[in-house]
């Protein structure tokens, strides 16, 4: 998932229904962890985020209803529960300006930022604890950056833009391996970014 790349890149939302989705923090690990999986059941993703299989299947469903997530096909099961796959691998995006006039989307923006900043600053916090499982290869190409650059928002905006499309050609990249079959060292990578204006 991601709040803001490229326009042509991942669904842009625009409604404030399917918004509100990712207003519960547990849709927001499913979501994660689905992207992981690639597809998964109710009771696989159950047991990642350690819920019960029932609330999981709930907020599933609820996920589905506005299109982030479908039905995967092809699998040889008896039916008794459905596997689960994003709708696409690009994931969507969503813009505050898209919600300013609103007064209930903008307060859904900003609980949806925030449960994403405790998402992110969780799973940063999970590496730091288990760095000393990964080795030194992953440990020394991993790293954590801050530059305070002097822009105007219209310049903020272009780098956003660019940095976008950088990082969405670096997951085609991944992803155009794993189609091929070449998974051998690879590891899901969390890259996050945030511009924001500041004056301390």
């Amino acid at each position: 998932m991601d709040d803001k790349q490229a326009a042509s890149g991942p669904q842009r939302i625009t409604d404030v229904d399917a918004l509100k989705v990712f207003t519960h923090p547990l849709r927001i690990r499913l979501y994660y962890a689905l992207h992981t999986a690639r597809e998964a059941t109710a009771s696989h993703l159950a047991d990642q985020v350690d819920e019960a299989v029932s609330l999981v299947s709930y907020h599933l469903r609820k996920m589905a209803a506005h299109g982030f997530i479908v039905e995967a096909e092809g699998h040889d099961d008896d039916g008794r529960e459905r596997w689960w796959r994003l709708s696409s691998h690009r994931g969507f995006t969503f813009h505050d300006a898209d919600f300013a006039d609103r007064p209930e989307g903008v307060a859904v923006i900003g609980q949806i930022n925030r449960q994403l900043l405790g998402t992110r600053t969780e799973r940063y916090a999970r590496y730091l604890d288990e760095q000393v499982a990964w080795s030194r290869e992953w440990t020394e190409a991993a790293f954590s950056s801050e530059f305070v650059p002097l822009l105007t928002a219209a310049e903020l905006q272009q780098m956003a833009d660019e940095l976008g499309a950088f990082m969405q050609r670096w997951t085609d990249v991944g992803r155009a391996a794993e189609a091929a079959g070449d998974t051998e060292g690879r590891e899901h990578v969390a890259v996050q970014m945030y511009g924001f204006p500041t004056r301390s």
